[in-house]
Order: structure tokens, then C-alpha cells, then sequence
């Protein structure tokens, strides 16, 4: 363990995080139920919390006070850069709280909006937008109707796009609204307008679209051009899903 002065007990740091009182996480560390750096942990440990990488129970408990891991709810209009040349709204408007650099993971169009993910953890942002870790994500879309139901087994079964096929996860009829239909789509597709271009094979274009879920993460009320910081249970439950 580090004699550094960086180095703190660990069970204040598992306290700081949130995993439980002092006491609490004393407990934790005596049950064998905490390790770090893949040694199982023992009462009187110091650690550094920059770098030092903590499980609970097998889920990793995020300490290093450096990291940022956000949720944002992308109004539409806005682009998914940080800046933009051409003076349009751009994410880092609506960040003037933050003062650490934080990157988006993934992206959404500016006529999509709903939940992005920002952080500056390049190891976990690189592993949510890798293909090879399928991380779902889930649409609101409204599209042109009456909907027949060929439509969700259509992109159920895929559809063929210029740059090869594609297919949904799930496909689930919200509501009927008129000439518009509410549907919920779930994909790991990352290609850029996905979403929009399926619903065009299929002669259904899209008149808005909403992501509402990043594997384990859901917007819910979070307002429009909003952020709020993860939870200790969701950045494990991130990290769960991208795991190996």
C-alpha cells in the first residue's frame, strides 16, 4: 500500500464515496468483501484514491476525485461538440458549473436530443462507444403513421441500409396520436443517424426523436439542458455492463 502522502484509511475514502458511514465500510473491509488493486483489503489499509482502483462486492466503486461522470438532457438545436465554428448552441453552454474537461460519449444529432453521457474517463468512454461492448441504447421516436404492424418486424428482422444491415433490439408501440405514432426502440448500433435512416427504409420518417437510455442509465425527469452528476450505483453499473 502507498506511504505517499496522497494515501488515506480506506475506509474514510469508501465513506467519501458514498458507499456507507465510516463505521459501515470498516465492517465491509473486516468481512473480506473489499479489494483494491485485486488484493482483498484489510482494516488499516491507506490507499491513493487517484489511483488506486476499489471493488465492493465485486462492483467498482469510483474514488478518484479527478474523475467526472455526467448525464446530460441534450435540448434540440444544440450540437454535440463542445464548441462550434459556426456559433451554433453547443454542449458546453450548458456546463458552466463543471470546471473540469469532460468529453461526450457518443452522440446525437442537432435535431435529436436526450440523454448524452460526458466524462473524462477515456478508458470507460472508450469501451461505451466501441461495438464490440453492444451497449444498448433506447429511442422515443415519433414517426409518421398509422403504423402498420409489419414495421416492427421489419426492423426487428433488419433492414438494409447503403452501408450494410441493420436491426433492432426491440421494437415496442407506444401510442397511436392521429397521423403520428409513439414508438421505443432499442439498438447497440452506433452509426451515425441510425435511428432516422431505419424508419426512412421503412417509409417512417422520424419527426423527433428522444434517447432516453444508455444501457443502465435513464434520463427520467431530468429537464432540457440539464446535468446531474452519476450515482456511485450507476458508474458500477457502467462499468459492469463494459466489463471485460
Amino acid at each position: 500500500m502507498p506511504t505517499d502522502d496522497n494515501a488515506e484509511r480506506l475506509q474514510k475514502i469508501l465513506a467519501g464515496a458514498g458507499v456507507g458511514s465510516r463505521r459501515a465500510c470498516e465492517d465491509l473491509i473486516f468481512r473480506g468483501r473489499v479489494t483494491v488493486n485485486g488484493r482483498v483489503a484489510q482494516l488499516g489499509d491507506k490507499v491513493d484514491p487517484d489511483t488506486a482502483e476499489i471493488y465492493v462486492d465485486g462492483e467498482r466503486v469510483i474514488v478518484d476525485r479527478n474523475l467526472v461522470y455526467l448525464a446530460m438532457n441534450k435540448p434540440r438545436g444544440v450540437v454535440s461538440t463542445m464548441a462550434d465554428e459556426k456559433g451554433r448552441a453547443a454542449l458546453s453552454d450548458f456546463l458552466g458549473r463543471v470546471e473540469e474537461r469532460v468529453y461526450h460519449v457518443g452522440r446525437l444529432d442537432a435535431d435529436s436530443e436526450g440523454l448524452l453521457l460526458l466524462t473524462n474517463d477515456g478508458d470507460l468512454a472508450h469501451r461505451l462507444m466501441h461495438p464490440s461492448y453492444g451497449v444498448p441504447k433506447t429511442y422515443l421516436c415519433e414517426v409518421a403513421g398509422p403504423l402498420p404492424r409489419r414495421v416492427g418486424r421489419d426492423l426487428q428482422a433488419g433492414v438494409e441500409l447503403e452501408d450494410g444491415p441493420v436491426k433492432v433490439d426491440s421494437f415496442r408501440l407506444v401510442d397511436t396520436l392521429g397521423k403520428t405514432a409513439q414508438v421505443e426502440v432499442v439498438l447497440h448500433e452506433g452509426r451515425k443517424h441510425i435511428v432516422r435512416r431505419m424508419f426512412d427504409a421503412v417509409g417512417h420518417p422520424v419527426t423527433r426523436l428522444v434517447r432516453t437510455a444508455i444501457g443502465p442509465i435513464r434520463l427520467g425527469d431530468l429537464r432540457p439542458g440539464r446535468t446531474r452528476v452519476l450515482t456511485n450505483s450507476e458508474i458500477a453499473a457502467l462499468f459492469k455492463r463494459t466489463a471485460g
